[in-house]
C-alpha cells in the first residue's frame, strides 16, 4: 500500500482577536503557540480545516 500524503501546518499569526470558531479550528488542528507545527494526513477534512484558517497558518506538502 502506498504511503498516504501528508501536509505540514504551521501557525504563523496569533489567534488573539479571532472569532471563537477560528480559535477552535486552530486548536483542533493541534496548534498552540506561534511557529508550532503539526504533520497531518492530507485528507479533505484536514485540508478544509487548514483552508478555513489560511490567514493564520501556512500549509506545505511533506515529501
Amino acid at each position: 500500500m502506498a504511503k498516504a500524503k501528508q501536509i505540514k501546518i504551521t501557525l504563523k499569526r496569533s489567534i488573539i482577536g479571532q472569532k471563537p470558531a477560528k480559535v477552535a479550528t486552530v486548536r483542533s488542528l493541534g496548534l498552540g503557540k506561534i511557529n508550532s507545527s503539526v504533520i497531518k494526513e492530507d485528507t479533505p477534512a484536514m485540508r478544509g480545516m487548514a483552508e478555513a484558517v489560511s490567514h493564520l497558518v501556512t500549509i506545505e506538502e511533506v515529501k
